[in-house]
């Protein structure tokens, strides 16, 4: 039985549902005006690829000043920073079951903790995350919870782009994943790329971004037959300029992602799930096996703002969030097979929610959160992490005890060996565990 079938759930549609704030919404088309309005104006400019040159939007563009020409090692550590955009309920996803205020300030969508996945004496994982379950019994998957910025910061837009440029006070418009390219050898625009039709406010910088919505799109438009219309462009654009400079990079990076759109989609023996995320992970699955040198990889996957109809147990949009979380990631790092041993994915939510629920089986913005980590180099089958205890208050939230750039900090040093000091200036992290 669906969600929808079930004669006691109050869900609408998924495909009608209205998330229930209008901040969210405004946050996701002011990012994306200032993306591609910001990525145009970097040096090197940007160019849109695909479909995008015929006027039906794009599908793929890239925002450089780098030839393709030198790329990083194929065989090098990959990291993806998987966003669940929209302050999921980290309490739903990990579930202190052990707090008795986690039940009292929610007796109607608490998780019931027979029900709970991998428990420990304090926290289990909301049943809808059972596709991984064998990774986390595997000991690649881990959970740090309480952990986000430092001070609270309940609105969509201004959290996503503090917990993305990861560098409080600075006025340089830096993300951090831009920071981590500038200290990666190579210098190829592919090195670092984005799934969906903006660069993340992580990527944004000085440093080159490839943004894509579909691998198969990422290609200029009109250039399948005899290579002509290809030559022509080269030719106009052959100029010193930058712009003539950027156009050149760009198709040169388009021409060296053919390995990508040429590389098949894997059919996992656990299989994706036929959402957006599934899509993009896919997708990603080929990027990382194609082998074009591809370090740094953002994928986004929405609709976690649930002020409304989070659910139960047996329904609502948590499960059906979760469950397609749960799936399409264990669908990727089965589709990737030994390449899995390169790849660090890395979950990050802009802010967590409120302990206490609502009238409206839902939760409203609040404070702390969990991240996932999984993949490579990561000490799974454990949670991670100093839990501060909750507030069955009108106004309680989840404390911080982890600050989110120690989680990033101990993946980039052990998985890139970079400095912390250039990927986050000016923060001293402490020790987390969860990267060995």
């Amino acid at each position: 039985m669906t969600d929808n079938q079930n004669p006691t759930s109050p869900l609408p549609s998924a495909a009608t549902r209205a998330c229930g704030c209008p901040d969210y919404d405004e946050a996701r088309l002011a990012l994306s005006r200032r993306s591609l309005i910001g990525g145009a104006a970097l040096a090197g400019g940007a160019i849109a690829l695909g479909p995008g040159l015929s006027g039906n939007g794009p599908r793929a563009y890239a925002v450089t000043g780098r030839a393709s020409s030198r790329l990083a090692s194929p065989l090098g550590s990959v990291l993806v920073l998987l966003s669940l955009r929209g302050a999921a309920d980290g309490l739903s996803l990990v579930v202190p079951h052990a707090d008795p205020n986690y039940y009292a300030a929610r007796p109607r969508i608490g998780i019931p903790q027979a029900s709970l996945l991998v428990p420990d004496a304090m926290f289990g994982l909301h049943p809808a995350l059972a596709p991984l379950v064998p990774m986390w019994n595997a000991g690649t998957l881990a959970a740090v919870h309480a952990t986000g910025m430092a001070t609270p910061n309940r609105s969509h837009f201004a959290a996503m782009e503090a917990i993305e440029d990861a560098a409080p006070g600075s006025t340089t418009r830096n993300g951090w994943l831009n920071r981590l390219l500038g200290e990666l050898p190579g210098a190829s625009p592919l090195q670092g790329t984005a799934m969906g039709n903006q660069v993340p406010t992580s990527l944004f910088g000085t440093n080159p971004a490839f943004v894509v919505g579909r691998v198969d799109d990422a290609k200029v438009a009109g250039t399948e037959d005899d290579g002509r219309r290809l030559a022509s462009l080269k030719h106009a654009w052959k100029g010193s300029g930058p712009m003539s400079k950027a156009v050149r990079d760009a198709i040169e990076g388009a021409e060296t992602f053919g390995a990508a759109r040429d590389t098949a989609a894997g059919k996992p023996a656990t299989a994706y799930p036929s959402s957006e995320l599934g899509r993009a992970l896919s997708d990603v699955s080929r990027i990382v096996r194609s082998g074009v040198g591809a370090e740094v990889i953002t994928v986004d996957q929405g609709d976690w703002d649930m002020h409304t109809d989070l659910g139960t147990v047996e329904w609502g949009d948590m499960r059906r969030n979760a469950g397609d979380l749960a799936s399409a990631i264990a669908a990727f790092f089965t589709d990737l097979g030994p390449m899995a041993d390169r790849v660090t994915l890395v979950t990050l939510s802009e802010f967590g929610r409120r302990v206490k629920e609502n009238d409206d089986y839902g939760t409203d913005h609040g404070f702390g959160n969990v991240m996932f980590v999984a993949g490579a180099g990561v000490k799974g089958g454990a949670y991670y992490g100093s839990w501060p205890g909750l507030q069955n208050t009108l106004d309680g939230d989840l404390l911080v005890t982890t600050d989110y750039r120690s989680v990033l900090t101990e993946i980039v040093t052990r998985r890139f060996g970079v400095s912390v000091a250039q990927v986050f200036p000016g923060f001293a992290p402490t020790p987390v565990g969860v990267m060995a």
